[in-house]
């Protein structure tokens, strides 16, 4: 599609004027966990003795030590393990799988085919060396198209084997809905009815704050992501979370180390104010990208794209999924967003491999930390139905001015 700069111009103001009311019940949401996280860090009484780096083996890390129980609060767990250490937040996800299973237990997927990069982990469709596969973990998944499996569903599929009920909460790289805090709760019910000692872990990765509750305050035991995503405000330069039940938090964190050593050792090389400050900025920041997502929604759906979900409807994930139909209009996107960059806005996006990925991905990420998808980003497989999957955005500010850079684009391809 073809649109003049008058056009683009118009369809900006109109959606502007459509989000409004959007805006307000996201800032109320804002309001409400910087509430919760201002009474965690209070109670928890962190002080500027807290944000040290330590070296070496890291023993006595009081401010390691501290985050995690801020962190646990915050999350309504009873345990934490937040860490620099952890490279990534699919590298999080890996290690509560390969802490919690073994060889001959069965792990299934309720909510269909994970991230790709998971797939990778798990050794399903994309088989990797060391996977859970590999190892003698049982494998399967159903299928989901964004309606929970019902009660008979899941008794037909959960076994006596299965020892970890996987629960993506985002959209991932699909056009479903993602799963609302509301569903995981029920859904984590259900499962407990069929298989009471089955443990649901939930893959919370793009959507720490954008609801008041997280899943393991209601039901879910075990939750991981990644810092450079939402919780860590656009501030940590690295890391990952695992938080839940204090059991499965500490096996987890076996796998992260070594059995016997567990949580209590790991330097924090990187500098601990950044990690508390990026959560403490983090229900901000979720509510800058929230924003940010809501108002492309309404943009491109107003130049007549498929867009998921809709401006006005409810979120549960950051991401903003754009359906343009052709690679050649995903790379426009990307190549529009990058340009209004402030980081690398010189480089221009090209389609390529990347590892843990099974089609070639084009992606934007003009980002002051590398990778980080709670900065304005954009990336996506170049497969069908060529859709463009949006997140982040540190301030709305700029998210507007990079969302119409990426739509002048498209306009002259």
């Amino acid at each position: 599609m073809t649109f003049s700069t008058t056009q683009l111009d118009e369809a900006a103001a109109q959606a502007l004027t459509l989000v409004q009311p959007i805006f307000a019940r996201l800032e109320t949401v804002a309001r409400e966990n910087t509430a919760k996280v201002l009474d965690a860090f209070r109670r928890h009484q962190v002080a500027d003795f807290h944000f040290r780096t330590t070296t070496g083996y890291g023993y006595g890390d009081s401010g390691r030590d501290k985050l995690d129980e801020v962190w646990a609060s915050v999350f309504g767990a009873e345990k934490a393990l937040v860490r620099a250490q952890f490279v990534s937040g699919t590298h999080a996800l890996a290690t509560v799988l390969f802490g919690l299973l073994r060889p001959g237990d069965e792990l299934l997927s309720v909510t269909g085919a994970p991230y790709d990069t998971m797939q990778t982990v798990i050794g399903h469709a994309a088989p990797a060396g060391g996977s859970l596969t590999e190892w003698g973990v049982v494998y399967k998944e159903m299928p989901f198209h964004g309606t929970l499996p019902s009660p008979a569903e899941l008794t037909g599929a959960i076994t006596p084997r299965t020892k970890v009920a996987l629960i993506q909460r985002s959209r991932g790289y699909s056009l479903r809905s993602p799963l609302t805090v509301a569903d995981i709760r029920a859904l984590c019910r259900r499962i407990k009815e069929v298989k009471p000692d089955c443990v649901c872990f939930v893959d919370n990765c793009y959507g720490e704050f954008v609801e008041t509750l997280e899943p393991t305050a209601v039901g879910a035991d075990i939750a991981a992501g990644s810092l450079i995503k939402n919780p860590g405000g656009g501030i940590a330069p690295s890391g990952g979370y695992i938080a839940g039940r204090a059991d499965l938090v500490e096996l987890a964190a076996q796998r992260l180390t070594a059995p016997g050593i567990g949580a209590e050792l790991g330097a924090s090389l990187a500098d601990n104010r950044l990690l508390f400050q990026g959560l403490f900025m983090a229900p901000h920041t979720v509510s800058q990208a929230l924003k940010s997502a809501v108002f492309a929604a309404a943009l491109f759906a107003g130049l007549g794209y498929n867009v998921l979900p809709r401006y006005d409807e409810p979120r549960s994930d950051i991401i903003q999924a754009i359906e343009f139909g052709t690679p050649e209009l995903m790379v426009a996107f990307c190549r529009g967003l990058q340009r209004l960059s402030p980081v690398d806005s010189h480089v221009r996006p090209e389609p390529s491999a990347m590892p843990g990925y099974s089609d070639a991905v084009v992606m934007a990420a003009g980002a002051f930390v590398q990778g980080s998808s709670i900065e304005l980003s954009a990336d996506g497989p170049l497969r069908a139905p060529y859709a463009v999957y949006l997140q982040g955005g540190l301030t709305f500010e700029h998210a507007l001015l990079g969302v119409m850079g990426a739509a002048e684009e498209i306009s002259k391809t």
